[in-house]
């Protein structure tokens, strides 16, 4: 007995066929909350006592989160669990997009799309999925956010550069300390080009170092640091005082976007850092990975035995690259393909990225890959520092061994 369910926020549409493609039930519609749901296992159960199938297969797009409450229902059921042999799926949407699309005269709603599911997992060769180990989750939904803020941080910061142009254009290739600093900010945030120009050179310096907890510049004298920001100041475009103004409130507002949203990310390293002494791993071993890349590695890996070696790890994150080849061509130049888990890849890049800092072996093996190709240098050997890595984090989770540099 094959049940394909079509899972929306309100609603989950099931259709089941038995081994030959007739319909058992189609098109049943209930509300995607707990009482629906229980209804719709009892109408499995019920034509399940009647058709008496040596075995159930129920399958679910994994539409957003949408799926998740449904499947662990089900899942966990006792009637079901005991009384059958139960196998539930969760099924890539774009799987049942493109099986569909051998049909040639299907219409587009919820109750055929159910049926495709059904008659995809019919077909076979779906591999079973399991929802996220309840070990695992509330360590996942952490790192999950915290990538999110990471990308809300990226674009505030991309925002931010474009108005920094707009108010003060030599800055951020002329200032002598970086655009997102304190003082940076602090001063973009309160001084007109103008200002920067006229004022004394101690009443500056006493405001950059009020604004940046007396460290700015490090050896470097102040007097050098404020000769270099008053010339940049000097080059740069002049604007009107009211457009100046208004950049200017626009920019202070974007700041505070991205104080806000790493005071967040502070907050988030904490809690995982404590997620993370729950499970046990040996990645902190590793020099130059901490809790941060770790809980966002395991958690989106999970229980490591799900692989069987580690290029299928390697595939699940997706970095693996594209073959272009014909004849007796091969192109040399291949891209990434990106289609695995874009949270684990993120968390391993990020990882690679401290490694080749903090760690001698990888950071060999990054300048070695660095120094290879003419172009795209540093994301090509990041990006193979990090496949790298993929072996180093299945080893290290599967034997649970504790990480020994190679001397």
């Amino acid at each position: 007995m094959f049940v394909g369910i079509d899972v929306a926020k309100d609603s989950l549409v099931a259709c089941a066929m038995d081994d030959q493609g007739e319909d058992v039930f189609h098109s049943y519609s209930v509300e995607n909350n707990r009482p629906g749901c229980l209804k719709l296992i009892n109408l499995i159960a019920d034509n399940a006592n009647l058709l008496q199938p040596d075995i159930i297969k129920i399958g679910m797009e994994a539409t957003n989160v949408f799926w998740e409450h449904c499947y662990r229902l089900i899942k966990n059921h006792e009637q079901l669990k005991s009384n059958f042999n139960l196998q539930i799926y969760t099924v890539n949407p774009k799987v049942i997009s493109n099986f569909k699309k051998s049909y040639t005269d299907l219409p587009k709603n919820d109750n055929v799309d159910a049926w495709v599911i059904a008659d995809r997992i019919r077909f076979g060769r779906v591999k079973n999925s399991s929802s996220p180990e309840a070990l695992y989750r509330p360590l996942r939904q952490i790192t999950r956010y915290k990538f999110n803020l990471a990308q809300h941080v990226k674009a505030e910061k991309a925002r931010a550069l474009n108005l920094v142009f707009l108010k003060f254009s030599d800055f951020s290739q002329k200032s002598p300390f970086g655009t997102f600093t304190k003082a940076s900010m602090a001063l973009l945030e309160n001084y007109t080009l103008k200002e920067i120009v006229n004022t004394e050179v101690q009443k500056l310096a006493e405001f950059l170092y009020e604004n940046s907890n007396n460290r700015l510049g490090g050896s470097t004298p102040i007097e050098k640091i404020l000769t270099a920001l008053k010339k940049a100041a000097r080059n740069s475009y002049r604007l009107k005082p009211d457009l100046d103004q208004a950049i200017t409130q626009t920019l202070s507002m974007t700041f505070d976007n991205i104080r806000f949203f790493q005071r967040q990310n502070k907050k988030l390293n904490k809690v995982l850092t404590r997620q993370l002494k729950a499970i046990p791993q040996t990645l902190t071993t590793v020099d130059g990975i901490g809790p941060v890349y770790a809980a966002g590695i395991i958690s989106e890996i999970g229980d490591i035995n799900r692989f069987d070696k580690e290029t299928n790890l390697a595939s699940y994150a997706g970095l693996t690259w594209t073959e272009h080849q014909s004849g007796s061509f091969t192109a040399e130049e291949t891209h990434l393909t990106k289609k695995g888990n874009k949270y684990l890849r993120y968390y391993l890049v990020e990882a690679s990225n401290s490694l080749r800092v903090h760690n001698d072996r990888y950071k060999s093996y990054y300048y070695k890959k660095y120094n290879e190709v003419p172009k795209h240098k540093h994301k090509r050997a990041l990006v193979l520092t990090a496949r790298k890595f993929v072996r180093l984090v299945f080893a290290l989770l599967s034997k649970g061994e504790i990480y020994q540099p190679r001397r």
